[in-house]
């Protein structure tokens, strides 16, 4: 289930319950060798990943459209709380939507032993921008809920 949210015109929330442990989130989420098994939006495929994943430390992801179309993102890493928190910047490479912001992705356990993960985008420019990012992120986790059934 997915719930998404507009906090301010300018912010994103979406909201995910995933059937796995808080832990195996988190490894799905920063691993390389897991995120090159579904990174990227529906009709998307992982290209390279690259990142020191460190306070300060960077990340460079590449995906592939159905078309060709290749698209990159980087960005650096600002708070890293094992298992728990994540902030780092956010760009497109390409300058698409004059997006430069922070992601904050959090990770909580629930009662039941999923995890509430819950992702967060701030500040967009334009209404536009932020609304471009809901269907790529919510295929995205989609793509990562069917991931986490098989991962370890």
């Amino acid at each position: 289930m997915t719930d998404i949210a507009v906090i301010q015109d300018d912010e994103l929330l979406i909201e995910r319950i995933f059937d796995a442990p808080r832990e195996l989130v988190f490894r799905v989420w920063t691993k390389p060798e897991h995120l090159m098994k579904w990174w990227g939006p529906k009709s998307f495929t992982p290209l390279a990943i690259e990142q020191d994943f460190r306070v300060g430390g960077t990340y460079h992801y590449g995906m592939l459209s159905e078309e060709g179309r290749e698209v990159w993102k980087s960005g650096i890493y600002q708070e890293i709380v094992p298992n728990e928190r994540i902030v780092m910047t956010f760009k497109w490479d390409d300058g698409a939507f004059d997006v430069d912001n922070i992601v904050t992705v959090t990770f909580l356990t629930m009662a039941s032993g999923r995890t509430l993960f819950r992702f967060h985008q701030a500040p967009f420019k334009t209404l536009e921008a932020r609304d471009a990012h809901v269907g790529g992120w919510s295929s995205l986790f989609d793509k990562m809920a069917t991931y986490l059934e098989t991962a370890q």
